[in-house]
């Protein structure tokens, strides 16, 4: 019996691919030897090697990037310890296609034999649909290894995640993708056999472009070895692969930046991170790296809003008004134009002075609205615009600053209960620095009017 495969696949290990399949497909690793750079899974001490050899798998979420190895490795742990395999994609199948499989599940485990669900995409199944996986991975009618690109912590519901053991895969850095496409070059039996050549640059030029995804990787070079054939330079000896072939086959570079994924929000928080570290250059670059990767450059626009606010603050109170008038700016412009004013405005946020004094004297505030309730606001403060409320004693003994040395009243305009609390401390950064110094006089002077009562 064999299981529900994606459209294309073969079983987890068998004959030779069709001589027409894609080559990334054809190269596919078919033992946990040939596995290349996930060594810490994979390798002689790696956890699935383990539990391949014990034949005893519990239900994984594999969380990694495209092209890492998430579904290759699904197949073959299947293979090694003796599951039956099947394999949905979370994109295309719902709960029916589930209970088919659970329904093949337990008809092998009347057999006394095991089954493996491999979920691709399992964050694109919605609550509803994660919930109806959990009583069949719970009561051991069948194995599940979901695979993500995204963070299951946010993604996946939690008792599900509490029921898998949650695996990370890495990027392939380069060295691992030069290998594979060293591979395949060489490979008789599934790969180019000999009939294209390629240097150590080009191997290391289509590594680079793959930004980490092996079948990127091996796609790239299946169509930079029939670029370089249909030249024909060589007659009947190999092709020999240039960079621009590479170049051409590659066209260009798409950088990752799911809007609703780890990208996104990595991106985000490394952008951030890098205005409140006053790194202009680092942060130009991350604002950059999101608006060429086709983020709404909005986002980025209303993130500088929110920093200028929270992070500068009245060390520079002209931030505000840069981070808005980039924002209103770009939807003036549009693209190309408007990434400047946004950048503009990321080069004076990095460079500006710091201070976090705003978001620490909001924070503290309304900790004590929240927690002191309805505090009775002092007579002098209340309003006094109809004859009844002055009657009431609203606004009695009210002091005009503008009336006092200096236009400033000693009083307290607290309520009682909070009379002498400090919310706002200026930090001593930039402007602050003088506010720092007006501030001490003024509250000095209500200290003083306050033991003088």
């Amino acid at each position: 019996m064999s299981g529900t495969l994606f459209p294309g696949d073969g079983p987890p290990a068998g004959p030779v691919e069709a001589a027409d399949a894609p080559l990334a497909e054809r190269m596919r690793p078919r033992t946990l030897d040939e596995v290349v750079g996930q060594p810490h899974l994979s390798g002689p001490d790696g956890f699935l090697r383990r539990a391949a050899t014990a034949r005893r798998l519990p239900s994984l979420i594999l969380w990694g990037p495209p092209g890492s190895g998430k579904t290759t490795l699904a197949r073959l742990l299947a293979a090694e310890a003796g599951y039956e395999f099947f394999a949905l994609s979370a994109v295309h199948s719902g709960v029916a296609d589930v209970r088919r499989v659970v329904e093949d599940a337990r008809r092998l485990r009347r057999a006394r034999r095991r089954a493996l669900l491999f979920l691709d995409e399992i964050h694109r199944f919605h609550r509803g649909q994660q919930d109806a996986l959990l009583p069949h991975v719970e009561d051991g009618t069948l194995t599940l290894i979901g695979a993500t690109t995204e963070n299951p912590a946010h993604t996946v519901v939690a008792p599900l995640v509490s029921r898998c053991r949650v695996l990370v895969l890495r990027p392939l850095d380069e060295a691992a993708l030069a290998a594979i496409v060293a591979r395949a070059l060489d490979d008789a039996a599934r790969g180019l056999g000999g009939a294209a050549r390629a240097g150590e640059a080009v191997r290391h030029a289509i590594a680079a472009e793959a930004d980490g995804d092996a079948r990127r990787a091996l796609t790239t070079l299946e169509i930079a070895a029939a670029l370089a054939a249909a030249r024909g330079e060589g007659g009947a000896a190999p092709a020999e692969l240039t960079l621009d072939d590479v170049r051409l086959a590659a066209q260009q570079r798409l950088l990752r930046a799911d809007r609703q994924g780890d990208q996104h929000y990595d991106l985000a928080s490394a952008f951030i991170k890098s205005l409140r570290g006053s790194d202009p250059d680092a942060a130009v670059y991350y604002l950059m790296r999101m608006v060429e990767s086709g983020e709404d450059p909005l986002f980025p626009a209303r993130r500088m809003l929110i920093f200028a606010a929270e992070d500068v603050g009245l060390a520079d109170p002209r931030a505000l008004t840069v981070a808005l008038a980039a924002a209103q700016a770009f939807e003036r412009l549009g693209l190309p134009e408007g990434t400047l004013p946004l950048a503009e405005a990321a080069l004076y946020l990095a460079a500006a002075p710091k201070s976090n004094s705003v978001i620490a004297a909001r924070n503290a505030a309304a900790e004590a609205a929240r927690g002191r309730g309805n505090l009775p606001i002092p007579p002098a403060l209340r309003d006094a615009s109809a004859p009844l409320s002055q009657q009431l004693g609203a606004g009695a003994g009210y002091r005009y600053p503008h009336d006092e040395p200096g236009h400033h009243a000693p009083v307290d305009y607290l309520p009682a209960d909070l009379a002498g609390t400090r919310f706002y401390e200026p930090s001593g950064e930039g402007e602050e620095g003088a506010i720092a110094e007006r501030l001490a006089r003024w509250r000095a002077a209500v200290e003083r009017a306050r033991r003088g009562r």
